[in-house]
């Protein structure tokens, strides 16, 4: 039993930072209903700004986030304002095939700017630890579960509380009548996707800081983005929270109990036995 409170302990604070990678393509989603492909490598393209910065400024990757996050929501506003937006309502293949437009154009600049070398966020808590008798707790993905799990609180509050929230609310619930009210659904789907670029920014950054990342890396973390939100449900923060977590508890006691190259494997069962008992997933909405 106690060698299992390890990787348990790892898939909590793992769960956190999975939240955090989903939370951008289950924001839009539930707003805009529409599948951002490019998710996993606008998140990447985040990470290499955020080595730009630190590489010119000499700062700590977490201060590189005040310089990252508003590049990300204008690299996200004007993604939708002047290319999706035009693409919503035609049906569903047109905003895909956009947004699959806009993750080859990523890679492939990402690739000519930076090379296919893997690159890292080093910082000083890398590869620090608490020892707690035989548990070993990294400080680095506890900082990671914080992070995560504020996000998701603060979003919840946001669009709650805000006249703003309720405004991307309304809008997402109904366009028309939110247009009838003298809502810009049009600009107010551009500042829902400015904001999930703003949790893509920080979840670049804490990938970077947690795991190498190269120009390729995106289809990575979009596959975990799916995976968390089909747990979770479709367009649930407080899902994309429980799935995260669920999805990483599945792949490290995977690889506890049958080794590391089942990882994955393992992890992905899961996801096909929540699809199998509730295909809505866990806090998502049966239609």
């Amino acid at each position: 039993m106690e060698s299992l409170i390890q990787p348990v302990i790892n898939g909590i604070l793992l769960g956190g930072l999975y939240a955090i990678i989903a939370l951008g393509l289950t924001t839009m989603f539930g707003i805009v209903k529409l599948v951002n492909l490019a998710h996993g490598d606008l998140m990447v393209l985040s990470s290499y700004l955020s080595l730009v910065v630190i590489t010119q400024l000499g700062i700590n990757p977490f201060w590189s986030m005040l310089m990252v996050i508003p590049i990300m929501f204008v690299i996200g506003f004007m993604l939708q304002k002047y290319l999706l937006n035009r693409v919503l309502g035609k049906e569903m293949e047109p905003p895909l095939l956009v947004a699959f437009g806009v993750s080859i154009i990523i890679q492939n600049l990402l690739l000519l700017v930076f090379s296919p070398d893997a690159q890292s966020l080093m910082t000083s808590i890398s590869v620090k630890t608490i020892q707690l008798g035989n548990i070993n707790l990294p400080i680095l993905y506890l900082v990671n579960f914080f992070i995560g799990c504020s996000v998701v609180l603060f979003l919840r509050l946001f669009y709650n509380k805000t006249f703003l929230g309720r405004a991307i609310r309304a809008a997402s619930d109904d366009e028309g009548a939110a247009q009838l009210m003298g809502v810009d659904t049009k600009n107010i789907f551009a500042i829902a996707m400015g904001i999930a670029m703003i949790t893509a920014a920080i979840a670049g950054i804490l990938i970077g800081m947690t795991f190498s990342f190269f120009p390729h890396t995106g289809a990575q973390y979009l596959i975990i983005s799916f995976g968390v939100i089909i747990i979770g449900g479709l367009g649930s923060m407080k899902g994309a929270l429980a799935g995260g977590i669920i999805l990483a508890e599945a792949q490290l006691l995977g690889a506890h109990f049958t080794g590391p190259g089942y990882q994955l494997l393992i992890g992905y069962l899961v996801l096909l036995i929540v699809l199998a008992i509730r295909p809505q997933g866990l806090f998502g909405q049966a239609h």
